[in-house]
């Protein structure tokens, strides 16, 4: 007879107390996954056992809840599979569900515990911590235009002899499209189209559209910039449907000299495909390659992992891929304390991959995931764990009485 047996299921509960208290302590931290505890019994050479043992401590890696938070740098997994890879300030590589994410003050992102998040940079193969842009997106010179639009076809045509194209005229144009081009500087200037539906030339010759181009930017003198062609045709056959133009394809010359900027070719294709002649109103719907610079505005992570920097141009710019990493033996990880794991020769070796490729889930932008652990569970298993201490108590109460009662035969 001895106290063996009551006093390994007090050592036993009192473990798994532990487990449950961490559990309801950590039940609103972000990322966090619940533990639950496995038991084995402890036999000796007779059939009589030596009570129980803590046979492992294991955690629930379930998906917990993802709720949205708006935050520019938080991230959720939306899935089991994939943790975030960071890096700690002595080099070490751990692994987190926690995506609870802001940039420190060297642009770098960072948790809480200050662990850099890993990225594939644009152009590598090897993860890198992630850092914020900083400075200004070099400019963009414009190198091609797309205008589609839509020429009224029940317009009467101009005569070009009678009526010389004008700009300042509008009796010697039917539509005007303005619109912005950047040289390499960033420099903006306007370009301005002028359609004009000209007579056939030869008696029933269908009418044909003119487009004449003009440019506001003047050189040091104050006189206006030329565009080389200043014109080109727009055709279309007897549906209205766009078949070319001539030249083509069109193609601008603006020789910037003498301007704030120094000498340069602006060179710009225009394509007007798509393009209508239809019985209706002018329409159009236009675009550029180029842009001015812009100041750093915000980066967001898309599904895939894309991380993508905004600027204060409105251009946006994919700066690299955010790397996962998923493990065949999530148990064997070993916990280290401020919400992540280290590799163990028991988990394998990392699986890296971005966010919905090679076996990855996918990334939710601006929102967390939630702790795992259900409250409800963990409060019914702490009142069976409590049960069962004081039953493994009263054991060793109950040998206590026999054995007194064998000191007291006389």
């Amino acid at each position: 007879m001895g106290f063996g047996q009551g006093l390994s299921g007090l050592k036993a509960q009192a473990q798994k107390l532990d487990v449950i208290g961490n559990n309801i302590a950590n039940a609103g931290t972000v990322g966090f996954k619940a533990s639950s505890v496995s038991f084995a019994d402890v036999y000796a050479t007779s059939r009589v056992g030596l009570g129980t043992q803590v046979a492992a401590v294991n955690q629930n890696f379930g998906v917990g809840v993802i709720s949205s938070t708006g935050g520019q740098f938080d991230m959720a997994i939306d899935g089991g599979s994939g943790m975030f890879r960071v890096i700690d300030s002595n080099g070490n590589v751990l692994y987190t569900r926690n995506g609870e994410f802001h940039a420190n003050k060297d642009g770098f992102i960072v948790n809480a515990q200050g662990y850099q998040l890993t990225g594939y940079p644009a152009g590598s193969t090897a993860p890198q911590p992630i850092r914020v842009p900083s400075g200004n997106i070099a400019p963009q010179a414009t190198t091609r235009i797309t205008s589609e639009v839509n020429v009224d076809a029940n317009v009467a045509p101009i005569d070009g002899t009678a009526n010389v194209f004008d700009p300042l005229d509008p009796d010697t144009f039917h539509h005007k499209l303005p619109l912005t081009v950047y040289d390499a500087l960033g420099n903006p200037h306007q370009v301005e189209q002028y359609f004009i539906k000209r007579p056939g030339a030869a008696a029933g010759d269908d009418p044909t559209w003119e487009v004449q181009y003009v440019t506001t930017t003047r050189d040091a003198a104050g006189d206006l910039l030329t565009l080389n062609p200043s014109q080109a045709t727009i055709e279309f056959n007897s549906r209205g449907e766009f078949t070319g133009t001539v030249p083509s394809p069109v193609v601008l010359e603006l020789t910037l000299t003498d301007t704030v900027a120094p000498t340069e070719m602006l060179e710009m294709q225009l394509n007007y495909a798509g393009s209508t002649q239809f019985g209706g109103q002018f329409s159009y719907a236009f675009n550029q390659d180029g842009f001015p610079t812009g100041e750093y505005s915000s980066m967001s992570v898309g599904p895939n992992g894309q991380i993508i920097a905004a600027y204060t141009n409105g251009e946006v710019q994919q700066m690299g891929d955010l790397v996962l990493a998923r493990f065949t033996n999530l148990q064997g990880l070993q916990p280290v304390g401020g919400n992540a794991w280290r590799e163990t020769s028991e988990s394998g070796q990392p699986i890296l991959g971005t966010p919905g490729s090679n076996g990855m889930s996918l990334l939710r932008g601006q929102a967390l995931e939630d702790s795992n652990v259900d409250m409800g569970t963990e409060l019914v298993n702490m009142i069976i764990t409590q049960r069962t201490y004081q039953a493994n108590a009263q054991t060793i109460t109950t040998q206590s009485e026999v054995l007194q009662t064998l000191l007291n035969i006389r």
